[in-house]
């Protein structure tokens, strides 16, 4: 759906993108604070410092407001663990560097994974499935593929099937995450190196 203030290939301006922003970051920490059911719209804008409508302007519902937190928060997540990522040596150290990476990016912002997790959880449909779900993973799924092709091109990893390798991933790293979150007593570093060891152990040759 198109925000009232798009037209064509019109391009927003300075101004408006960042009051998208602002209103984002609002949606964010009032996920996080109070749960996505009761996020409203208002109560978004309260936290943004702004009228409803003008959350109304920017974008044409909470569905594409929670969609934009979504794309925001992993863009941001991608933006910080490739270079990261393009600096190891093997396909396993970029395994390992994947897990650390996402569990640093998370202690540095809890707000954005405890928002995110909100969303995958309460966010459903008029026919009550999960608006994401597997299918919203799809992106991630392929990009982990790629690596495990990649390394398996190169003998560096065994053979397997990817997409059930990185369905398994990518649902330990939720895991990971959700246990966190409800135990915030739990040192996810710890965790996540354990789990990287784990994946480790289950790519590399016998």
């Amino acid at each position: 759906m198109r925000s009232k203030n798009e037209t064509g290939g019109q391009k927003r301006s300075f101004i408006e993108e960042a009051r998208r922003k602002q209103i984002i970051a609002a949606a964010v920490e009032t996920i996080a604070e109070v749960g996505f059911p009761k996020a409203s719209l208002a109560r978004i804008a309260a936290t943004a410092g702004v009228s409803k409508g003008v959350i109304s302007y920017h974008f044409a519902g909470k569905d594409e407001l929670v969609d934009q937190v979504v794309v925001t928060v992993y863009t941001e997540i991608a933006d910080t663990l490739l270079p990261r990522l393009a600096e190891q040596e093997s396909a396993t150290d970029v395994v390992r560097a994947h897990v650390l990476g996402v569990a640093e990016y998370a202690l540095a912002h809890p707000d954005r994974l405890r928002a995110l997790t909100e969303i995958f959880v309460h966010d459903r449909g008029a026919d009550g499935v999960p608006r994401y779900g597997a299918v919203a993973a799809e992106p991630l799924y392929e990009s982990l593929e790629g690596l495990y092709r990649e390394g398996q091109a190169r003998g560096e990893l065994r053979e397997f099937d990817v997409r059930v390798m990185a369905v398994t991933q990518q649902s330990a790293i939720d895991a990971m995450f959700g246990y966190w979150i409800s135990r915030p007593e739990t040192d996810l570093l710890a965790h996540a190196r354990e789990l990287a060891d784990l994946l480790v152990r289950a790519v590399r040759p016998d």
